[in-house]
């Protein structure tokens, strides 16, 4: 297996050390004879070192540097003054000692070394690299895009060409139609299927024809019939949005609430609920701990709350709270219950019958564009002027369709929709999360919630702090990027992408074998 990664540790600096004695001493004669068998690069403290693994063993190296002046400022002067306007469009890194190991010159080594440098400085805000390319392979480095900007350097046998590369060139290179495939593990965008991606081919039509309505009504009912709940209320924008719309339907209302947090989507809510001057108070719990059923309603027996609002489907930990019994003991007290299930509607067959307000989205885990969102309600709601238009869903009441909304997302939700057909959606998320809980415990993963549902799970990686880096730069995309994730050292995979099967067990792979790297 080949798999890419940054280095960080003395025995990987000792390889880099090694293969640039190998490369720039022993085959290309640019630096004199050192009876060690090693050469630390002088910038060496400045590199980052991309590098390339055949299993255990170093097979490619290329470094990544950012600190001016470069060594090809010292051989031409400012580089700026020599490059191609599109090289300037952002800053500049310079790219030095990209060496393959002789027994590792198959090819797809480079490739791997130039996707991977690519993504990192791309991803760092860099728009271009530099290099000293050497003249003997010209042709490959052609091939990963990198373009000369200046006339030749160096003496002897150690001649350079200065060479740039851009994202835009090597979107365009050789090696960029041979990269390799992307794994995504997101909980969103989720790539889409042939079927739903046709949708958004479609001419698009009125929001205020008949074709239209007819298509949006048809929408409405089955996503009336997968929640049980009497209206459904679409609107364009994010769960965020629907969430503000359901907060906002609490503030026309008198009354005290409680708020019920176990994660950042649950804390998220709350300070909806602060934005929009409501009073309540907070039931907080550890992150991934299950709510407590007793000591709640406790809280609505003493009849000083008119609402409870949650999060349903946990997306920062992976938590399913238990909305069937907070549904039954609000309905004991006559509280209203408000339920974010942007995460969980969609993932797994639940009733929102006996709620007063839910959300949803098009993305997530129905598995189309995010970009619709849905307040679902048991009580007809009507308009108010205390609310902004936008997320007043009584303007969206008795078939209205108050603002635009492109048709295409809908036929696309729609097409979407029709995976439920007989619950085969459900039933494929269902087996996935089967399988993960049986994959976990055979990869030693702990999961972070023991309640979990078919989206997503987290954990936190104590032992591998650079695990999800270096699973990015080997092609594996986990959500971790996001402060709340970032902040706990958390680890989240989603299983709702549409090749999940394929990806898990080259991730496994990747993982094993990146566990006994690092021991």
């Amino acid at each position: 297996m080949y798999w890419c990664k940054i280095a960080r540790t003395e025995k990987e600096f000792e390889a880099i050390a090694k293969l640039n004695y190998q490369t720039f001493v022993e085959e290309i004669p640019q630096h004199e004879y050192n009876p060690s068998g090693m050469r630390i690069d002088p910038f060496h403290h400045e590199n980052v070192y991309v590098i390339v693994l055949k299993d255990q063993e170093l097979a490619g190296m290329v470094a990544f540097r950012a600190v001016r002046p470069f060594s090809l400022d010292l051989k031409l002067g400012p580089v700026e003054d020599l490059l191609p306007k599109d090289a300037l469009k952002g800053q500049l890194c310079e790219v030095r000692l990209l060496a393959v190991d002789k027994a590792h010159r198959n090819g797809r080594v480079f490739y791997y070394l130039a996707r991977a440098l690519s993504d990192y400085a791309y991803e760092n805000g860099y728009g271009a690299a530099v290099i000293s390319g050497t003249i003997r392979e010209q042709k490959l480095y052609n091939q990963l895009g990198f373009e000369p900007f200046a006339g030749t350097v160096g003496t002897g046998d150690a001649l350079f060409v200065p060479m740039v590369l851009t994202r835009e060139r090597f979107d365009y290179s050789v090696a960029a139609r041979f990269k390799q495939k992307r794994y995504s593990f997101y909980p969103g965008p989720v790539q889409q299927s042939e079927t739903i991606q046709q949708a958004f081919l479609e001419k698009p039509i009125s929001h205020r024809s008949h074709e239209f309505k007819v298509m949006l009504e048809r929408v409405k009912v089955a996503l009336l019939d997968m929640s049980s709940a009497a209206y459904v209320h679409l609107l364009v924008g994010s769960g965020t949005l629907a969430n503000e719309a359901m907060i906002a339907q609490l503030h026309v209302l008198d009354g005290k609430g409680v708020i019920i947090t176990n994660g950042a989507f649950g804390e998220r809510l709350e300070k909806q609920a602060g934005r929009w001057g409501l009073t309540y108070d907070v039931q907080a719990y550890k992150w991934g701990m299950s709510f407590n059923i007793e000591a709640i309603e406790k809280v609505l027996a003493t009849g000083n709350y008119s609402w409870l609002l949650m999060a349903h489907g946990e997306t920062s930990t992976g938590m399913l709270n238990d909305l069937e019994s907070l549904t039954r003991i609000c309905k004991k007290y006559n509280v209203l219950l408000c339920a974010d299930c942007v995460s969980s509607f969609g993932a797994l067959p639940f009733s929102m019958d006996g709620v007063y307000l839910a959300t949803g989205v098009s993305g997530k885990a129905i598995g189309t564009m995010s970009g619709l969102a849905f307040v679902f309600s048991n009580t007809e709601i009507t308009t108010s002027e205390n609310i902004p238009s936008y997320v007043d869903i009584g303007l969206t009441a008795k078939h209205n369709i108050p603002f635009t909304m492109p048709s295409q997302f809908v036929l696309s939700l729609e097409n979407a929709l029709k995976a439920y057909g007989r619950g085969a959606r459900y039933a494929l998320l269902h087996n996935r999360m089967k399988f993960i809980k049986e994959e976990v415990k055979k990869h030693q993963i702990e999961l972070l919630a023991d309640q979990n549902y078919p989206m997503i799970f987290t954990w936190k990686e104590e032992d591998y702090p650079y695990l999800a880096e270096d699973a990015r730069m080997s092609g594996f995309d986990l959500h971790y990027k996001s402060d709340y994730l970032l902040e706990r050292g958390l680890l989240q995979i989603s299983c709702i992408q549409p090749d999940f099967e394929d990806a898990w067990v080259k991730f496994m792979g990747w993982l094993d074998n990146y566990r006994t790297y690092h021991e």
